[in-house]
Parts: structure tokens; sequence; C-alpha cells
């Protein structure tokens, strides 16, 4: 049984509309008509103030009026005159609703005024609504389609959710010509109280939807919606694009929606910690997202590229490399099956080329099958089937030597029966996606689509398509998600704030900094903080040469580029002289912080970062002198288990790092991976706490010694 409310939404037995008239013109009209003509069975209640009639239909003065309560209520009116009428639905006791109307939080302040009002009235009548400014929702299942375009057809396996009504109500046309179905669809607007999370979590529920799509421009409660997706993720594939993160994209989100775009790193983070398929292209979203709805689960890389020619093939093995996939050379026993079948000049190995063969079969239905049959594969892209398409394509210059033949009759002399060729995959079970450059006027593209087989129209595309079944395996097999180990607060960090607090400081010294971070297991080298220069020579002489010194004040955080760090210091006599220099750099006396020499070849950092709408974030990449030229940095929501955390070393570019490399030891990634955990839970466990900046860890040996680090204060 559904656990989600939207379930009541979605299946509504009635359905009241304000708006709608006998205007064609109308957008209130085009609504109910794509509600009526489009098979939904339940009652249809149209609320006008003048018609005695709508479309056919009683029409009833007011909500007060109707003969009952209706499920669901769509509100198509201007937003001057909203308020009241949704106030009489709740009056008579509906408790679903569907605001179409524009004219709130997007439009300004009066907007948004009217919006919170809209939401009180919703909140004393235990309404439950989508929008406002939103374009509606659609259930195949029952035939309802509630936004202002036909959908017909037999339904699909694909969800979409999205803050744009453009994608689903203006986009019928788009996924008809490219065989994409949907199960269902939510346009949610401004999200004033039913918000796409919400949606997620019903579609997460869904027997009928095999994979959701989310267009996405702000993600308002962001820890609800990972825990939410986290959930999904494992059963159900997610492909998301999110639009924003551009100043000129966070502009146009918020006046179109009203929504406050986020950061475009951290959502690429969140949805990697997800594990949501990121797609940047609303093309991708639907057709990524339809294979992922259509193909069975893909059980590892392995990709054969089947193609009547060279240059789309390597345009495959190039994309499908590049994307984490391998393309086998076949083993000598299925080249020689294969060998007679093609050819003789063109190559069996992997890709199989038939270079321009016209014998579609083969291509088609023998070949593949035999392939997947041959266990050596995990999927296949196929390149150039075709057939009525091509031979309109090429009438042209036939026709003058076949006088009297129509082209409807070639086309209807070569129409064949393609029910192997498109059981290949479901009766093998192993994914395929397709590539052509004809579109649905063509025999096999269109019956490739109406059977559930994906078509694009470039090879790269249908690469893509696949690698991304492979990517969604990778994330199937990462352990399972276990919520964080919970980390004790201390005396040490306790006492160690309340002074920095008391002391009306916006940021620790290094040395507090560090000790903080040593009290809950982080390594750090050993140090002494030092206040005159017969401390420094005692430190250097207790902790053993070559050492390091550095200013070390809470007002001072950024000290290499002022020349207050001096490192690989060898004996006494240049330590005090490091200690005078410090001295004479800032100008005032500072103490000094004395410490080993850490040495090592690789430096990564690590940190806590805070963001309005994100909350508490980490982050993880390459460190040192290097951390600003080459950008290298992963980011995740705070806390993190040790398991995500391990995930989030191997997200940079340059993870080969981590590795044996060169003469050094492989990095012992679980306790780098556990000082990432541990700084996770820091600035929950200390509210005190808004941001760390440790730069750089260095790995000495195996080790990671954290050697520099900065605590920034609320």
């Amino acid at each position: 049984m559904t656990e989600s409310f939207f379930h009541s939404l979605m299946n509504p037995k009635s359905i009241a509309i304000v708006g709608a008239s006998n205007n064609p013109m109308k957008m209130g009209t085009m609504h109910a008509l794509s509600i009526l003509k489009d098979g939904y069975k339940g009652k249809f209640y149209p609320v006008h103030p003048i018609e005695k009639t709508v479309l056919g239909h009683p029409a009833f003065k007011s909500p007060l009026d109707l003969p009952e309560a209706p499920d669901l209520a769509m509100l198509v009116i201007p937003s001057q005159h909203l308020l009241p009428v949704f106030e009489a639905f709740g009056k008579i006791g509906t408790k679903y609703a569907i605001v179409i109307t524009a004219g709130f939080n997007e439009a300004g302040a009066k907007g948004a005024i009217l919006e919170e009002q809209l939401k009180a009235l919703a909140k004393k009548y235990g309404i439950r609504f989508v929008g406002p400014n939103c374009m509606g929702i659609v259930n195949r299942a029952i035939s309802l389609n509630t936004s202002v375009s036909p959908i017909v057809g037999k339904p699909g396996k694909l969800g979409l959710i999205s803050q744009s009504g453009t994608y689903v109500a203006q986009t019928v046309d788009y996924l008809k010509k490219r065989g994409i179905r949907l199960s269902k669809a939510v346009s949610v607007g401004n999200e004033a109280d039913i918000n796409i999370i919400d949606v997620l979590a019903y579609f997460g529920e869904d027997n009928q939807t095999s994979a959701i799509s989310m267009y996405i421009e702000s993600i308002r409660d962001v820890k609800r919606f990972l825990d939410v997706a986290r959930k999904i993720t494992p059963h159900k594939p997610i492909i998301a694009q999110y639009i924003g993160g551009s100043d000129a994209g966070g502009r146009a989100g918020l006046s179109h929606t009203g929504a406050m775009a986020g950061k475009d790193y951290l959502y690429d983070g969140l949805f990697k910690q997800a594990g949501i398929i990121r797609v940047y292209s609303v093309e991708d979203l639907y057709g990524i997202g339809w294979a992922f709805a259509t193909q069975p689960k893909i059980k590892g890389n392995r990709i054969a590229i089947i193609t009547n020619s060279g240059g789309p093939g390597s345009a495959i093995a190039d994309t499908c490399d590049a994307n984490g996939c391998e393309m086998p050379p076949f083993s000598e026993e299925l080249q020689k099956t294969i060998k007679p079948l093609i050819p003789s000049h063109a190559p069996c190995g992997n890709p199989v080329d038939l270079t321009f063969a016209l014998d579609m079969k083969v291509m088609t239905h023998t070949i593949p099958d035999l392939v997947m049959k041959s266990g050596e594969v995990d999927g296949i892209v196929l390149h150039g089937a075709m057939s009525t398409g091509f031979l309109a394509a090429v009438f042209p210059h036939l026709s003058e030597l076949m006088p009297g033949v129509t082209l409807e009759d070639m086309i209807k002399g070569s129409t064949k029966d393609l029910t192997d060729s498109v059981q290949v995959p479901f009766k093998n079970n192993i994914p395929m996606t397709v590539s052509s450059f004809f579109d649905r006027a063509d025999q096999y593209t269109q019956e490739y689509e109406d059977n559930d087989i994906p078509v694009f129209d470039s090879p790269e595309k249908a690469a893509h398509a696949i690698s991304a079944l492979v990517k969604y395996k990778t994330i199937c097999d990462r352990k399972s998600y276990q919520p964080p180990l919970e980390l004790k607060t201390n005396d040490t960090a306790m006492q160690i704030l309340k002074q920095a607090i008391e002391n009306n400081q916006s940021a620790l010294d290094e040395y507090s900094a560090k000790q903080l971070l040593a009290s809950y297991g982080i390594p750090i080298p050993n140090e002494i903080l030092c206040h005159n220069a017969d401390e420094t020579i005692a430190a250097g002489k207790k902790i053993g040469f070559p050492v390091v010194a550095k200013a070390c004040d809470p007002s001072i955080m950024h000290k290499t580029d002022s020349g207050l760090v001096h490192l690989n210091i060898s004996d006494s006599k240049s330590l005090v002289n490091a200690y005078h220099a410090i001295q004479k750099s800032t100008g005032r006396p500072v103490p000094v912080l004395v410490g080993k020499m850490i040495k090592g070849q690789r430096e990564f950092l690590a940190g806590i970062t805070f963001d309005e709408q994100f909350g508490h974030c980490v982050a993880f990449g390459v460190g040192g002198i290097f951390t600003e030229a080459l950008n290298d940095v992963s980011y995740r929501v705070a806390p993190l288990s040790d398991s995500e955390s391990e995930e989030m070393l191997n997200d940079i570019r340059s993870s080969k790092l981590l590795f044996a490399y060169r003469g050094m030891l492989a990095v012992n990634v679980k306790s780098l991976a556990g000082v990432l955990s541990i700084l996770s839970k820091l600035p929950l466990l200390h509210d005190q706490i808004k941001e760390i900046d440790i730069n750089p860890i260095i790995i000495s040996d195996a080790e990671p010694v954290v050697v520099d680090a900065l605590i920034v204060l609320k």
C-alpha cells in the first residue's frame, strides 16, 4: 500500500475546474479539453459564473453549488480572483487542488503576499495543492491529462517531474516523434505546498514508473531530497537536469518559478551522493530517461558495437570508452560464427562492421542475438538499421530505372515483419540502444520505438545512453547507505570553542584549530606553541629538526603569502631567525607555532563550507599551492558515512594520486576517508563552527597528516 498522500491527488474520481468555458482560446478550456478528450472516466464538473453548460457539461456558478465535494479542484483564473474560489472548495471539503494560475511568488512582492495567503487558506482547510504557476499533472494509468496538450496512445514507463510547465505541456509532439511515452508527469510550479520531493517520493513508490526524469531549478530542502533519493536510486534510476548554477540561469529560475538557484558544484555533489544520473540537456533528460525506463538492467560494462559503417562505429567506441565502458574483442569462436554472415572484407571482432550491407535481418537480429547469447557482452549499441526511410531517400534516383513504380509501391514491397529484431534485447535480457539517421518514417525506427527500444539520432547519443546504464550499475553496486556513526563531543573541543567565543574571535588560531581536530582523532604533526625565542629553541630540540615555524594568531588567516611560514628549519639558530622574521613581518608580537616538518609528495585539501541553501557541505580535492590552478575539488552534503567518504576520494579527477605511483605507497584511504567523515560531523556537533579549511593534508609515506587548518566561527 502506498505511503504517499500524492497517490490520492493523482487518482481523483471527480474533478472540478474553474476557468474553463466554451471559448477554445482560453487556457482553462484547453485544460478541460485534455481531461475530457484524453480518456478520463471520472466525474467532471465545470464551474462558471455565467455559462449554463461548458463543453457539453452542466456548469455550476460556484464551488458551493456543486453536488459533491470533488476529489480534485483545478483553478485557471486570474490571481486576483482566486482566493475566494479556493476557499469555497475548502468549505465544501475538497482536499486536493491544482492551481494553474500564475502571478504569485514569481511575480514579485505583491505576488509573494498573495501566495502566503493561498498557503494560509490551504492550511486552514487541509487542502494539499500543486502550484501555483504550473501546468498540471498527467496519469496515463487512468488516462488523466490536466495539461493543455493532448496525450494519447499507450502509456510508457518514464515518470517526469518538472519545475517548468513547458516540459510537461509543450513537449508532447517532440516525445511522440521519438517514441517516448510517459507513465506520469507533474509540473510543480512554485511549490507553495506540494514540492518536487513529495512527487519524487510518490514516483519512487509507483509501480508503473520504471525510471524518473527530473527538471530542477532549485531544491528547497536539500537534506530531505537526499534522504528520499537515497531510498529510491538503489532500485529505480533517477535522471536529473539542473539549471541555475550560472548567474544568468539563477536569475531566470528566480523569475520563472520563484526558485532560488544554488551553486552548480554543490548540485553536482548532491546528485552523486544521492546516486542520481546528471544530464545537461532536456534531450538527454527524455532520451536517457527512456533508455532506463525500457531496457533490461545492464550486468556489466562490456559493450558490443554492431554497425553498417566504420565512422559511426568509431564514434560509438570513443564515446563508450570515455564513459567507463569496455569494448572487448570477441572470442575466436564468436568471430568464426559471425564471419560467414558478413562481407568477407568486413571486421567482426567488435565492432562488427557490415560495411553498408543491406541484409538488415542479419544486422538487426541474427548477429545481435548471437552476440548476446555468447555471454561476452553486457549491452549492444546498434547503428544503421534502415529500410523504408532509406528507400524514400534514394527513390528520386531509382524511379528513373523503374517507370510506373511509385514510392508507395516500393515501400509497401519492402515492409517486413520485424518481430524478431525488436524482441532481441528482451529475450536475452540484455539492453540495446540504437542509432539511426532516419526518423519514424523508417520502419525500423518506428518499430524499435513502438516496442520500447530507444532510437537516437546520432551514434554518440546512443553510446551515451548505454554508458548511462553502466554508470547506474556502479551506483547500484555501491555499498548500501548506512547512517554516519555517531560522534560525541569532548571537553577539549568544547573548552577551545568556549574560550574563542568569550574572546570574540571570528576564527580559531591554527594551534587551537588543530588541537580541536586532534581531539576527534584527526592526525596532526607534533607541535608546540611558543611565545618567545627561547621557547622556540626548546621546542625545536624537543620535537627534533627539521621543523616548521608559523605565526599563530586568530586574526591571521592566510600566512604563506605574507612570509609568515618558514619551512625546513634545520637548527636552533635558523629557528630563532625565523621567530624574529615573523615578528618583524607582523609588526607586533605574535605567538609562533613550531611543528615537525612533514614531508610528502602528495597534498590534498579537505574542509567544510556553509551554503544558505545546502547547509554544511564537505569539500575534498587536490591541495597545496596548486589548489586554485587545478580546481580539482568534489563536494558532498554533511554528514558523511564512511562509505560516502571513500567514494568522495575517488570522485576527483586526480584520484590516481591515491594509488601507488612512482615509488610512492598507496594512500591509506580508510584513514583519509576517516578525516572526511569526522570533519562532516563537527559543525553538527558544535553549532559555533561555520567553516573549516584544511590545506594541505600531506601524505607522509601512506598516512594523511593535517599540517594547516583554519576553523571559522559563526
